[in-house]
């Protein structure tokens, strides 16, 4: 019955993508859509709460032909606390992106008015994601995984690409491209594997000959880099904001980026016999592309490329959990799983909070804003709470996990603990001062001209906006205990 269900919330997405595509009318579109991502929502707590201690593994499907020279299932589903972490961000966000995204996509729209035409494309794409995302999450070894993650990566690429002029269309391709690559690497790794030890696994990463193995974990290191937007593939980001505001959401929030420190999380824990200098230059990448990305943050205008660099280095954030993981600290590497909830809440809540803005002011610019809090009193104080989320402020999200990264740092013996420590608070502070000064700039001060508006967003919209403050608050209470699981 479990399997059932983790294959029905691949199924009932895809599914519904198709329908909705086919489907005639908006009305009809928009109630399947939200019907669908509710039900998928509904299905995973029934998982999770059917998972006999989080640990389950059943096989769905065979390939004779392959099956014989493999050690386990080509195909099946798999239910562990770091799946469970993954399929709570991609469902709920997802069913959060699906209901902001009935009334962000419309003529009423001042940024960009979308009529009827497209509709029907964009939740194709957008239901076909989420499926892709639950796979991601489901997925019982490295080949499997591999499949639904090269389908993110072409749902990314449609999405990025919606609104079809050059300059969407441009992001869309850059992203393709670079992830694409990513996914070449990735591909590499699962050859060697099964060349090596007849396995796809993920436990097979451990019965690699120890210079092997740390190829096989740098290669996939470098396709985790790529889809996760880290330094040096770190520009395909900033210009997929090109993309409707709920899909930028979802990308940095929920999807695609999170599909790729899920594959190093996954890598990590499969054994925990990760390479030494495999862990270090992890480690040393997440500290770099963390500061790279800061230092963009103060020459950004567009409040979404803000919000996109900050999400670079809130990946960083999870890297440096995982790689501490691998260096023997447990208590890191659940941090840096339970920021993937706390830091997909939190972003969540911003990007819709920027989305709102574009919605009734027709722009993104910080410049151009000002004085909103008094006419948008609701988006300001998701806004403010997203801040207050995203840089760690107790007791909102993201401060739990800091903790426990930063715990997990102490821990390691040397000097580098309080190295690390350092390092991470300076990051943090300097961050939280420049995301206050810019929500300072834009809710706070004079009015400026284009902040005379008289609204907060629609209904559905202000909704979404409510979960998501309450959300900042309350998902650590649901991730700790699941990441509290992993290692045990």
């Amino acid at each position: 019955m479990l399997s059932a269900a983790l294959v029905l919330m691949v199924v009932v997405p895809a599914f519904g993508a198709v329908v909705a595509g086919a489907l005639k009318g908006d009305g009809p579109r928009w109630a399947l859509s939200v019907g669908v991502a509710a039900l998928v929502v509904l299905i995973g707590i029934y998982a999770a709460l059917a998972a006999p201690g989080y640990r389950y593994h059943a096989a769905v499907g065979t390939l004779p032909w392959l099956d014989a020279m493999l050690d386990g299932p080509v195909f099946g589903v798999m239910l562990d606390p770091l799946a469970a972490v993954m399929l709570l961000v991609a469902t709920v966000i997802g069913l959060f992106t699906v209901l902001y995204s009935t009334h962000y996509l419309r003529e009423k729209n001042r940024e960009h008015a979308t009529g009827h035409e497209g509709q029907a494309r964009y939740y194709f794409w957008l239901l076909l994601f989420l499926a892709s995302m639950v796979g991601v999450a489901v997925s019982p070894n490295f080949l499997q995984l591999l499949i639904f993650w090269e389908l993110t990566t072409l749902c990314s690429w449609a999405l990025i690409s919606f609104y079809q002029d050059e300059r969407s269309l441009r992001s869309g391709f850059k992203a393709l491209l670079m992830t694409q690559a990513g996914g070449a690497f990735f591909l590499v790794a699962v050859l060697i594997l099964f060349v090596s030890v007849g396995s796809v696994e993920f436990t097979a990463l451990a019965r690699l000959p120890d210079g092997l193995r740390l190829w096989v974990f740098i290669l996939l290191m470098i396709a985790a880099w790529a889809k996760a937007a880290q330094v040096p593939f770190h520009t395909w980001l900033p210009d997929a904001m090109a993309a409707p505001t709920p899909i930028s959401a979802y990308l940095h929030a929920a999807a695609m980026v999170k599909a790729g420190v899920y594959l190093m999380a996954r890598s990590v824990s499969a054994g925990w016999a990760v390479p030494p200098a495999g862990a270090i230059a992890l480690g040393v990448m997440a500290l770099a592309t963390m500061f790279i990305a800061l230092s963009y943050y103060f020459v950004q205008d567009d409040l979404k490329r803000l919000l996109a660099y900050s999400t670079i280095a809130h990946l960083g954030y999870v890297l440096l959990g995982v790689a501490l993981g691998g260096l023997g600290s447990i208590i890191a590497f659940r941090g840096g799983v339970l920021h993937i909830v706390c830091h997909g809440f939190s972003k969540a809540t911003l990007f819709f909070c920027a989305g709102a803005l574009a919605y009734v002011t027709g722009t993104r610019s910080i410049a151009a804003l000002g004085g909103l809090a008094r006419s948008m009193p609701l988006t300001a104080t998701a806004f403010f709470v997203g801040v207050l989320a995203v840089a760690g402020v107790p007791p909102f999200a993201c401060f739990w996990s800091k903790f426990m990264i930063l715990a997990g740092a102490i821990e390691l013996r040397g000097g580098i603990g309080p190295v690390l420590v350092v390092l991470v608070l300076v990051e943090s502070l300097v961050s939280f001062a420049w995301m206050l000064y810019v929500g300072q700039k834009v809710f706070l001060g004079p009015v400026t001209r284009l902040a005379e508006v008289h609204s907060d967003p629609p209904p559905a919209m202000g909704a979404v906006l409510l979960l998501l403050v309450l959300a900042c608050l309350l998902a650590p209470a649901i991730g700790i205990p699941l990441v509290e699981m992993i290692g045990r």
